[in-house]
């Protein structure tokens, strides 16, 4: 992992990334970890850059290791009702929240940063350059995934286990074919035009 500058002084960090800000279904999902520096775990990085397998094993490996994780999350209503970023913000929050131990500091994957009362840094590319939030990304990703095969069980059809929501040809041809679900973002642009086209 290249080298990051850690903020000096604070004993507990948390790292917190999201999964799922460009999906048509489904919610965006965050996590935050704080890592245990006497228990280190290798293999960390971008959960995007490692295969299933890897990032299941990782996943698991993190919840036990970590000193502390949690996810947060914002609904599809949510997301329409505040648009994506306020949503994801909002997930951050609660995923912060729901950490078992407060960190002194949060380090936070992209350009933004949601309100806190905590000091935080926005690190860009931090999934890549910062274990906390790799560990953060890993989990995150891992639990989306899961509610995207469980949803697929509940409409096969859709093959969200295939292309976990995102706006891709087959999604497209599924959402034209069969229609609009509960769990679809009604204000992304796809679903918002096969809604106003019916």
């Amino acid at each position: 992992m290249a080298e990051f500058e850690y903020p000096q002084g604070f004993e507990l960090i948390a790292g917190v990334d999201e999964v799922g800000r460009g999906p048509l279904v489904g919610a965006v999902v965050t996590a935050a970890v704080i890592l245990d520096p006497n228990n280190p775990i290798d293999g960390l990085t971008d959960s995007k850059k490692l295969s299933e397998k890897k990032r299941e094993k990782l996943a698991e490996e993190i919840k036990q290791k970590a000193l502390a994780w949690a996810l947060g999350r914002a609904e599809p209503e949510e997301i329409d009702a505040l648009n994506i970023l306020q949503a994801t913000m909002l997930a951050m929050q609660r995923a912060i929240k729901n950490l078992k131990i407060q960190p002194h500091f949060v380090l936070i994957d992209g350009n933004r940063i949601p309100q806190l009362a905590i000091p935080a840094q926005a690190v860009v590319k931090g999934d890549s350059l910062v274990a906390e939030i790799s560990a953060a990304s890993i989990i995150a990703k891992v639990s989306r995934d899961h509610e995207m095969e469980v949803l697929d069980k509940q409409y096969p059809q859709y093959e969200f286990a295939k292309h976990k929501g995102y706006p891709t040809k087959v999604h497209l041809a599924k959402l034209a074919e069969f229609g609009v679900l509960p769990q679809h973002r009604r204000s992304f642009s796809p679903v918002r035009k096969l809604l106003e086209n019916e």
